[in-house]
């Protein structure tokens, strides 16, 4: 788990493929000597397995699954990405919830300075659409961010100076793809309300005349008076 305040910039040294997973080798400044083979470290907002690590370079197995979801599958010698170590219990959750798990790939279709700081446009599937609200939370290359609007398949996002300075959204540029993660409470609501089922399983009564949310279900349970 994670917070989506991404720790450090790294540079990629290699990915260098072996059949359908591939292998990452990453450098950065990023503190390694609390980090055990094994550990997670999310890179640009992908949830990857420590394999190897010495002095400032780490090394990951990317499966099959990560290549096909995120950008990691084109990204080169040089590159950079954004890094962060799993989240321990006693730290501040100064983001959101964020697994690692990217939902799917998104695209840059505007940006635009003001007043110092950068607004982005990105366009994402139609499928994920219904997970982004405004004034919710969104990972963006495993960057925890506050959606300002959204408009159809497309949500925009105020970036700050700081922000821009110490993630790859500083070099983005309008078409450059990105992951995007979205909020994992949404997602496990929509299931737990159109299953009808509750958590342990067992099938309950439905909640609204289709067996979703309405304002009937609100009512008899106490949400309004």
């Amino acid at each position: 788990m994670f917070t989506g305040i991404t720790a450090a910039l790294g540079s990629v040294r290699r990915l260098r493929r072996r059949g359908e997973d591939a292998l990452l080798e990453v450098e950065s400044s990023l503190d390694l000597d609390d980090v055990r083979i094994g550990d997670s470290i999310a890179v640009s907002g992908a949830c990857l397995t420590v394999t190897a690590k010495a002095d400032r370079v780490f090394t990951a197995d990317v499966s099959a699954e990560t290549l096909s979801r995120t950008t990691l599958r084109s990204l080169k010698a040089g590159d950079r990405v954004n890094l962060e170590k799993a989240l321990r219990v006693m730290d501040r959750l100064g983001g959101h919830i964020v697994l690692g798990h990217v939902d799917g790939i998104g695209r840059i279709v505007e940006e635009s300075p003001r007043s110092g700081s950068i607004v982005f446009g990105f366009e994402i599937d139609p499928a994920l659409d219904r997970y982004v609200v405004a004034k919710g939370s969104i990972t963006v290359d495993g960057i925890s961010l506050t959606v300002n609007r959204c408009e159809k398949n497309i949500f925009y996002v105020n970036i700050i100076p700081r922000t821009a300075a110490g993630t790859t959204l500083g070099f983005k540029k309008v078409a450059d793809a990105v992951n995007l993660e979205t909020d994992i409470i949404a997602r496990y609501l929509e299931k737990l309300i159109s299953t009808g089922k509750d958590p342990d399983g067992a099938t309950r009564p439905t909640v609204g005349p289709a067996g979703g949310v309405d304002l009937e279900m609100l009512a008899r349970y106490g949400f309004l008076k």
